[in-house]
């Protein structure tokens, strides 16, 4: 540990190995649990408090806390939210700057749509924005090819379609009176390509995916690539 943080009597080991990875406290815990993480020569314990003067590595590096970073992405399509570029598609990380490079995204985007994405490097934030039981809303625009018929809009709304990994609720309204192409969507899960999937178990396709609003953070005047830091909040 680093002197700036001699004025802390003591921490807590998992939320020190939380900050200083980029993860949450549940797999920091997993990390010390496995061996994985040393203090001192030693290998960790659950539970462990720790101080400015102990040495804690992981993969034989030292670790250091990171400041706390959340960027709001204006995500365009054709990017991939990934590391790895694959078959010549771009991804995130090229419209970043390299001293953002460390961050990892707070769910995902696909290839085909775009809008809103957050990247930090607080684990436990990350999880409190994308784990079921915060029921963080997600708004997005999205844009079908053919009209949407009443009672299919009711039985996405009300019950519910049927999905190979359980059943997907969403809530509609339309973007514009009379248009039944084009609608608001809102959800609080998550899961693969959810939107779309509901759309074409029905037998419609989704042409257009936009996010625009995440929990609290939205995507407000920014443009396409372009990207803003924004602070830490639940």
């Amino acid at each position: 540990m680093t002197d700036s943080h001699n004025d802390q009597n003591s921490w807590r080991l998992n939320k020190f190995v939380a900050l200083s990875l980029g993860v949450s406290r549940r797999k920091a815990d997993e990390l010390i649990e496995k061996g994985k993480i040393i203090v001192d020569g030693q290998p960790a314990r659950l539970g462990q408090q720790i101080s400015s003067t102990n040495q804690i590595t992981y993969n034989s590096q030292t670790l250091e806390i990171q400041p706390k970073k959340l960027i709001v992405l204006h995500k365009p399509t054709g990017y991939l939210c990934s590391r790895a570029s694959q078959g010549g598609v771009p991804t995130i990380y090229k419209l970043l700057p390299k001293h953002l490079h460390h961050l990892k995204p707070v769910g995902r985007l696909d290839k085909d749509s775009s809008g809103l994405i957050l990247l930090t490097n607080d684990g436990d934030f990350a999880h409190s924005m994308t784990h079921p039981s915060f029921y963080k809303i997600k708004r997005y625009l999205v844009t079908i090819d053919k009209p949407l018929q009443p009672l299919h809009r009711q039985m996405i709304n009300d019950f519910g379609v049927q999905l190979p990994d359980g059943p997907s609720q969403l809530t509609l309204e339309r973007q514009h009176d009379g248009d039944d192409y084009r609608w608001i969507v809102q959800m609080s899960e998550g899961r693969n390509r959810q939107i779309r999937r509901t759309f074409d178990v029905l037998g419609y396709t989704v042409k257009k995916l936009h996010r625009t609003d995440f929990g609290k953070y939205s995507l407000g005047e920014l443009r396409r690539g372009e990207w803003k830091e924004e602070q830490i909040s639940n």
